[in-house]
């Protein structure tokens, strides 16, 4: 009996974001084990946001116009490359290419498959839909770092880039030989001239859009920083892989946590309040995280970190997808995509220079005040869904 098409979907991902996931840690870890500085850290965890900063928007244009499967094996099949030429060509040169590769191909996996969710479902089916692919993205964060972790001390660098290498084999197979394997969706039919007419700028102008890609970029920062700089500062202290791979396993268990009551909270709230809740804890965590130094009390506070951050991802995604005009949905994805992958080549100059000049407190310090600015903007969205709600004529009784 085949799977349900949620869950065909969900599992391909867990099985390639594994490997994406694990990738960045090993990286890192590779880089700093080959002698570079935080600097050449940071412009590495920036080389895998070079290209999708430029495709993103194409990305989803691609999914609108030919559907998912394609895209989806290109990714797929460019992770492949990416985390098998570190293996053959143990350098740091080597790092920085495989970085670039993987984000060049892996944009088009991400926007399609991100599309492809909100394509299977309406109102709280998409809900729930978006809720079991963030789970499955949720334990990719908590198995990638892990056993990258493990995988490091076990059986070294090398070594761990050729099995992460084999997680993306079964998918590219999978998307190859069985078309099947996807679910079919119903897709907006527009003409060559209404396409044409289609402006970036369009997107952009509109208020409701403009304010969920904005919170989705404020809460990739967060997200990025923290993978960025957890790595560094366990290394700074002393930690070993493995240690750093659990506080890293410890997030994405939190993120598992909250996204599976997600749609509850959801259900007897609303989108955007829930997400103004979690970033207002994210907020807090941020403002005493820099002060924490042991390994236990790193596990903790990266676990309620993980708790105020996990709904970020989905609840974006829901968002620019339901704000998104008709027929441009992948585009509006693939737009949400650009500002999170410009943030992840911000972040690393920027937050890892303040790191190196200045120490942690001000760089988490500043991340602490951009969570509450997305907060502040959701809470105000979520007041007006309310007063518009209200304000809608009730039906005359008979």
């Amino acid at each position: 009996m085949m799977l349900p098409p949620i869950f065909r979907v969900v599992l391909l991902s867990l099985l390639t974001h594994t490997a994406y996931k694990g990738s960045k840690v090993l990286m890192s870890l590779s880089a700093l084990d080959l002698g570079a500085n935080e600097f050449f850290v940071g412009v590495l965890f920036s080389t895998y946001a070079l290209f999708p900063l430029l495709l993103s928007v194409y990305a989803g244009k691609i999914s609108d116009r030919i559907g998912f499967r394609v895209p989806m094996l290109f990714g797929t099949i460019g992770l492949l490359a990416g985390l098998s030429l570190p293996f053959f060509v143990p350098r740091l040169e080597a790092l920085y290419v495989a970085a670039g590769l993987i984000g060049f191909c892996y944009i088009f996996y991400t926007v399609a498959v991100q599309h492809l969710i909100g394509t299977m479902g309406e109102g709280l089916d998409r809900t729930r839909n978006y809720s079991w692919f963030s789970l499955g993205i949720g334990m990719t964060a908590l198995l990638g770092p892990t056993s990258a972790g493990f995988l490091i001390d076990a059986v070294g660098h090398r070594m761990t880039f050729a099995v992460l290498a084999a997680l993306p084999v079964v998918p590219a197979l999978v998307l190859g030989l069985w078309a099947g394997w996807l679910p079919r969706t119903a897709q907006v039919a527009m003409t060559f001239e209404e396409k044409a007419r289609h402006r970036l700028g369009d997107l952009v102008r509109d208020k409701p859009l403009r304010r969920a890609l904005i919170t989705a970029g404020i809460i990739e920062t967060a997200l990025e920083l923290y993978n960025l700089l957890l790595p560094i500062y366990g290394h700074r202290i002393g930690l070993s892989a493995s240690e750093i791979g659990l506080i890293l396993g410890g997030f994405g268990l939190a993120l598992l946590v909250v996204r599976a009551v997600m749609p509850h909270l959801v259900k007897h709230s609303s989108e955007e309040r829930v997400l103004a809740a979690s970033l207002l804890l994210a907020t807090a965590v941020c403002l005493v995280f820099p002060f924490v130094k042991s390994f236990a009390a790193l596990l903790l506070i990266s676990f309620v970190l993980g708790m105020g951050l996990g709904c970020g991802s989905p609840l974006s995604m829901m968002l620019a997808y339901n704000r998104a005009p008709a027929g441009r949905s992948g585009e509006a994805m693939g737009l949400r995509q650009m500002v999170n992958k410009g943030t992840e080549i911000l972040v690393p100059f920027v937050f890892g220079s303040l790191s190196t000049a200045f120490g942690m407190v001000p760089v988490f310090w500043l991340d602490a005040g951009l969570l509450a600015l997305a907060a502040a903007l959701m809470r105000k969205d979520a007041a007006h869904a309310a007063a518009k709600k209200e304000a809608k004529p009730l039906p005359h009784a008979k």
